[in-house]
C-alpha cells in the first residue's frame, strides 16, 4: 500500500476533537481528500440548546455507482489522562500498538477508508468506476444532532444519492473479521412515575407511600419479557436505571417517587407499540390501587435491518480472504450513525475491534490497521468491477 493508514491515524489522533470541539480533525482530512482530487464541503450545523457542530462531506466520480464511507472523528473524554500509560492525544507506538483516544472507536477505522481509497485511485488513474464519498461528523458521540442526520440531508438537497454504505464504526467483538453489523436495536428511554400523597411517617394512614407502588411496579414489568427474539435480533430488554424519590427527610413520606428507564428493543416494536405494551402491563399490575403516568422521550434510534444480499456477500468474502474469519451477521450493540443513513442506501457496520473504545489506553495493533485497509480496498475494487 502506497497511502499509510498508520500515519493517516496519528495524524487524527493528534486532534483533540473531544465532542464538540473538531480540533482539528477535519481539516486534516480535508487537506488528504482534496490532494488525492476529491471535491470537498465543510459546514458547521447548529440548533437550539446543542453546540454547533463541524460536518465534511467529499466526493470524487459523478457516475454510478456511489461507494460511501461514513464516521465520525469525535471522541469521548480520556478521562483522568494520568492513568493513560500513553498520552491519549500523542499517538505513540509500543511493540508495535497504537495509543490514543479514538484509534479504535472510530478514527483508527476512518484512516483505514481513506488508506484503502487513496490506493484504489492510484492504481486506477486517480477516478473510481463510479463515485466515491466521505461523510463525516462531528456529533456522533453526543446528542447527534447537528452531525450526519443534517449533513445527510444537506446532501439530499443537493442532489447527491448513494447507492451503499460502509460505516467504519468498530464492529468486531473479539478479532478483526469475525462481525458485521446489518442493524441496530432501537433504544427509547422513559420514567415511570408513582403519584403518591405526602405525609408524617408517624401517620402513614394518612398518607400513600408511592415508594412501595414503584417498588411493585418496577418488579412487575422486569418479570415478564417483552419478546423471545427474532429471526435477526436477541430479545428486547428493559433495564430500569435509577431511582428517585428527591427526599431528603428521614421521617416523610414523599409524595412522588420516579425510575427511569431504558429500552432497547428488535423489530417486533417500534417505538409507539412499545409505550403501549409498557402502559398496558403497568396499569394491569397497579390492580387500580397505584396512580401512575409515563413520561416519554424523544428517539431518533429506531430499529432497522439491513437484508444479507450482493453487497454483505461482497463485504463478507473481502474479510475472509484477508484474515481467514468467516463474519457473523449481527445486530447487537448500542445506537449509531447508520439509524440515519439506512434512510438513504443500504448501510453495513465493518471496523476495527471494540475492546478498548472508550477505555483507559484506548489502543488498535498496527498489524490490524493494516488488515483492515487492506479489506476495505479489497471491498472498493470488488464493488466496482462488479
Amino acid at each position: 500500500m502506497s497511502a499509510d493508514p498508520v500515519a493517516l491515524t496519528q495524524g487524527l489522533l493528534r486532534c483533540r476533537s473531544v465532542t464538540p470541539e473538531d480540533g482539528g480533525a477535519l481539516g486534516f482530512l480535508e487537506a488528504t481528500l482534496k490532494a488525492a482530487g476529491f471535491t470537498v464541503h465543510r459546514m458547521t450545523f447548529s440548533d437550539t440548546n446543542t453546540p454547533d457542530i463541524e460536518n465534511l462531506y467529499a466526493r470524487i466520480g459523478t457516475g454510478s455507482p456511489h461507494l460511501m464511507f461514513a464516521g465520525h472523528t469525535d471522541v469521548v473524554p480520556p478521562g483522568n489522562e494520568s492513568a493513560w500509560s500513553h498520552p491519549p492525544f500523542a499517538a505513540e507506538i509500543k511493540d508495535g500498538v497504537l495509543y490514543g483516544r479514538g484509534a479504535v472507536d472510530m478514527k483508527g477505522g476512518i484512516a483505514a477508508c481513506l488508506a484503502a481509497v487513496l490506493d484504489h485511485l492510484a492504481e486506477n488513474d486517480g477516478k473510481p468506476k463510479g463515485s466515491i464519498s466521505f461523510l463525516i461528523t462531528g456529533d456522533e458521540e453526543s446528542v447527534a444532532v447537528n452531525g450526519t442526520i443534517k449533513l445527510l440531508d444537506w446532501a439530499r438537497k443537493h442532489g447527491e444519492t448513494f447507492d451503499h454504505c460502509i460505516l467504519a464504526e468498530p464492529s468486531n467483538r473479539e478479532v478483526l473479521g469475525d462481525t458485521i453489523k446489518i442493524g441496530r436495536r432501537g433504544s427509547l428511554n422513559g420514567t415511570l412515575i408513582v403519584h403518591g400523597r405526602q405525609g408524617h411517617v408517624a401517620y402513614p394512614e394518612r398518607a400513600d407511600n408511592p415508594v412501595t407502588g414503584l417498588v411493585k411496579l418496577i418488579s412487575a414489568l422486569k418479570a415478564q419479557p417483552l419478546d423471545t427474539g427474532s429471526k435477526l435480533f436477541d430479545p428486547s430488554n428493559l433495564e430500569f436505571t435509577s431511582v428517585d424519590v428527591g427526599n431528603r427527610t428521614v421521617n416523610l413520606i414523599p409524595g412522588e417517587a420516579r425510575a427511569r428507564f431504558n429500552i432497547r428493543f428488535n423489530d417486533l416494536h417500534d417505538q409507539e407499540s412499545l409505550k403501549v405494551l409498557l402502559e398496558k402491563r403497568a396499569l394491569k399490575a397497579s390492580d387500580g390501587k397505584i396512580r401512575l403516568s409515563f413520561e416519554w422521550e424523544p428517539s431518533n434510534a429506531d430499529v432497522f435491518v439491513v437484508e444479507p444480499g450482493p453487497f454483505t456477500d461482497t463485504v463478507a468474502s473481502a474479510i475472509t480472504e484477508v484474515t481467514g474469519h468467516k463474519a457473523v451477521l449481527s445486530t447487537t450493540g448500542g445506537t449509531s450513525d447508520a439509524r440515519f443513513i439506512k434512510n438513504y442506501c443500504s448501510v453495513v457496520e465493518f471496523g476495527l475491534v471494540g475492546q478498548t473504545m472508550h477505555a483507559v489506553d484506548e489502543r488498535v495493533p498496527v498489524a490490524e490497521l493494516m488488515a483492515l485497509t487492506a479489506i476495505y480496498r479489497k471491498i472498493i475494487d470488488r464493488y466496482f468491477a462488479s
